[in-house]
């Protein structure tokens, strides 16, 4: 009995890190979605006693909920890179004008 529950709990243990592993190439609305779907998956069984079309129908509202779910982090680091560029650009203006 002991040596089936030491197999179960390493059996899940190792589909975790590999389903985490799974998830490092992709982007952060990416991520989002997957996340989304499992969360609504199990919220509509849940809401539905397990009912298919419950957790098919919550997969896909919290898919789509997750898809549209913005990060402010993405935000910041567009916003972030635009001023770093702009300010290079205004040095490279700058220096050349000093040249001339």
């Amino acid at each position: 009995m002991k040596t089936m529950q030491r197999f179960t709990g390493s059996s899940v243990a190792l589909a975790i890190l590999i389903g985490l592993g799974g998830c490092s190439g992709m982007s952060r609305q990416d991520q989002n979605t997957l996340a989304g779907a499992g969360i609504g998956g199990v919220a509509g069984a849940v809401l539905t006693n397990g009912s298919p079309v419950g957790t098919v129908g919550g997969a896909v509202v919290g898919g789509v909920i997750g898809h549209e779910v913005n990060t402010g982090d993405d935000n910041y680091n567009y916003n972030d890179n635009n001023r770093n560029r702009n300010n290079q650009r205004n040095r490279d203006r700058d220096r050349n004008r000093d040249n001339d």
